[in-house]
């Protein structure tokens, strides 16, 4: 342990009160199961509108339709998102067919939402359907544990799907990982399943922690009685292609490769996007590096970096309970060696690693192995049957034949995996007929993403995702009224400071502050390395228009050869480069 514990550091304040919410709820039990026999609302009471979280779901409303059921004395229309836990993105053509039968049958809107989360959401679960929900998800092999809430949530994995083989041990790992840093109470299956056997947990075998790790919980050994200060989420990515954004992440194990073969890790901890409006003490933050561990200690060491995060984070403010808030306060080197101790070995230098690109691969590739793979473009990852594009029945139409597997990505595509020659003309004849292959996509709407916001999200202040396609067109237009259709810039608008859309890491951001109104920030790069920077606040989408105009127009005619926009931004000055951001990026 350390000489001086970075706890005393602390300020001395009360608690937040979920830390009491998460202790009195006999390890995430509460009384959600009493409260799904209350008729009286179509929501949770009390403790449990927080608690259902950690099962994977969000209460929320249909907020387009709020004032009018006030109108009617009604109360709102109060529904569940759930959000699955789907480890590496990867799922099973018959998982999908159960996924869409339950979207279509018995959600509000009838459709499948792919999240940058490398996962599907359902959206409008009426409270009578939320436990034959899980129960359904369950008899497919899936569950949506951990997917929300104060743990480890959804451990990401390069979808890569040229190099196979490297692929394959990776994404391996990002599943033991999500495995080992699991929940491991009972009340998943108590609450949702009457005490049933998990399909896709119960067989479940982790590797033994060491005793510096350990809560002191019997229950929960790693995440303690009272589980994390804060959200943590964890990736595994290959370089040189960082479509998982690893600096949004808390925890990141870059792929080392060596003679063909996984070598180890690079660690790299404490990214995060979230931020509030006009609070300094909030802010975006590129991950820190920590150093290189070989294989046999990848799991000692999540463990020991989330139990690192569990016993020093700030259970006081949870506007600054998140992990690089936590390297901030302690010190990154007091962090390394507290990480070092728990996990019984010491960093090894950083092997070399670089980034150069985050885009998925659109339309189909060929892999090592010989077998295809075709990467679909989903707008904001929306699947739903669309007048003349029915997406979401030719989705289901390759379910049906399609015998390799299916490829979430984290930029809310889908890639057809594994698909065998001679299947891959009867794939693109479905894509096509479909809407799901369109040769009119340009690269700028390739490279744009939003989050949902608007109606469903309770935290948005603006819409994202029913904004970004009209936008699009028009950042298209601009960019052929300058002769660079093709070129891209990459856009991310969210709907709020929550950093969903991962607007943080865009080389244009967009942040939702009001109804019609957003933030703009910009010089992040392509790769994915830089946090943009503020550049007007409060405007409307004519303003934002009108400035995108001029930067590109400078671009056009001023830009050096293969020299993306976040690049230009900074080096013609339209922004000074955000260094540090705890230290510059409100500067």
């Amino acid at each position: 342990m350390t000489t001086t514990d970075p706890r005393a550091k602390l300020p001395d304040a009360p608690l937040a009160d979920n830390e009491r919410l998460k202790d009195q709820s006999q390890h995430l039990r509460g009384t959600i199961a009493d409260d799904l026999k209350d008729g009286m609302t179509g929501g949770f009471n009390g403790d449990n509108f927080q608690l259902i979280r950690f099962h994977g779901m969000y209460e929320q409303d249909d907020r387009d339709i709020r004032a009018e059921r006030a109108d009617q004395k009604l109360e709102p229309l109060k529904n569940v998102m759930l959000r699955c836990r789907l480890p590496g993105g990867i799922i099973k053509p018959e998982q999908w067919l159960g996924i869409d039968k339950f979207a279509g049958e018995s959600t509000l809107y009838g459709s499948i939402r792919l999240t940058n989360r490398q996962t599907f959401q359902f959206h409008g679960v009426l409270k009578d359907n939320i436990k034959p929900m899980h129960q359904w998800l369950n008899e497919l092999g899936l569950d949506s544990i951990a997917t929300a809430g104060d743990v480890n949530r959804n451990v990401l994995c390069t979808s890569n799907p040229v190099e196979s083989g490297l692929h394959k041990e990776a994404y391996e790992w990002a599943k033991k990982i999500s495995e080992h840093l699991l929940p491991k109470t009972r009340a998943y299956a108590e609450i949702w399943l009457d005490g049933e056997k998990l399909h896709s947990t119960e067989d479940l075998v982790t590797a033994p922690l060491a005793d510096s790790v350990k809560s002191g919980d019997a229950t929960e050994p790693v995440l303690g009685k009272n589980y994390l200060p804060r959200k943590f989420k964890t990736t595994v990515v290959i370089p040189p292609h960082n479509d998982v954004d690893l600096h949004a992440n808390d925890l990141n194990f870059v792929a080392i490769e060596e003679n063909g073969k996984l070598a180890g890790f690079n660690v790299l901890v404490g990214g995060g996007l979230s931020m509030e409006h006009g609070n300094t003490k909030t802010y975006p933050n590129t991950a820190r590096e920590f150093g290189f561990i070989g294989l046999d200690k990848v799991l000692d060491c999540a463990a020991a970096v989330v139990s690192v995060q569990r016993d020093w984070g700030n259970r006081s403010d949870r506007k600054n309970a998140k992990t690089r808030y936590t390297l901030e306060r302690v010190g990154v080197q007091t962090f390394i060696e507290e990480v070092e101790n728990r996990m019984g070995a010491k960093f090894e230098p950083l092997r070399p690693y670089e980034f150069t690109s985050r885009g998925d691969r659109i339309g189909w590739v060929q892999g090592e192995e010989g077998n295809w793979h075709l990467t679909l473009f989903i707008e904001n990852g929306r699947l739903l049957d669309y007048p003349g594009r029915p997406l979401k029945t030719g989705m289901r139409e390759i379910a049906k034949i399609h015998t390799g597997d299916f490829r979430l990505t984290a930029n809310q595509n889908l890639i057809v995996a594994d698909v065998k020659p001679s299947e891959k003309d009867a794939i693109e004849k479905i894509a096509r007929e479909h809407g799901l292959i369109s040769d009119s996509v340009t690269p700028q709407r390739e490279n744009s993403m939003a989050c949902v916001s608007l109606p469903t999200c309770p935290l948005a202040m603006a819409e994202a995702e029913r904004f970004l396609p009209s936008f699009s067109d028009k950042i298209d237009e601009i960019l052929a009224r300058h002769e660079l259709s093709q070129e891209h810039i990459v856009l991310r608008v969210t709907g709020c400071p929550n950093g969903c859309g991962r607007a943080m890491l865009a080389e244009i951001g967009l942040v939702g502050k009001a109804v019609g109104r957003y933030n703009l920030y910009t010089g992040g790069n392509r790769e994915g390395t830089r946090i943009p920077r503020l550049f007007k606040e409060n405007i409307t989408e004519p303003e934002i228009l009108d400035i995108i105009n001029q930067w590109v127009g400078a671009w056009a005619q001023s830009r050096e050869a293969n020299e993306g926009f976040g690049d230009f931004a900074v080096r013609s000055g339209i922004v000074k480069p955000v260094v540090d951001a705890p230290r510059d990026f409100w500067a």
